[in-house]
């Protein structure tokens, strides 16, 4: 049974950090794509960042670009989203996920992920 538990949440000052990991049960985090989705109130989950199966590819939304690194740690078998100079508007829950696939595309959509974390919030005060 795969399990993703997210942690690191809080409150945050705006220009404030954050690190969010995710450690995952049943499953390794290497060979698959693992992402980090978002979903403030009233809005859509939407696409944060995501690491390739191999580590050797990332990828963000345009809005976290320059602010947020995700990275993976294969022995802890813990994928990490260092958040720096947040903003009210990345006040959010943060969800992880997994893709199914071994060695999987990077996608952008939440429907391209087969497992999911119970999220973490994140509230960031101007």
């Amino acid at each position: 049974q795969v399990q993703l538990v997210e942690s690191g949440g809080g409150l945050v000052q705006a220009g404030g950090s954050l690190r969010l990991s995710c450690a995952a049960s049943g499953r390794t985090v290497s060979t698959y794509v693992m992402g980090w989705f978002r979903q403030a109130p009233g809005k859509e989950r939407e696409f944060v960042a995501a690491i390739s199966g191999s580590g050797g590819s990332t990828y963000y939304t345009d809005s976290v670009k320059g602010r947020f690194t995700i990275s993976r740690d294969n022995a802890k078998n813990t994928v990490y989203l260092q958040m720096n100079s947040l903003k009210p508007e990345d006040t959010a829950v943060y969800y992880c996920a997994q893709r199914g696939g071994v060695f999987g595309s990077i996608l952008t959509t939440p429907f391209g992920y087969a497992y999911w974390g119970q999220g973490t919030q994140v509230t960031v005060s101007s």
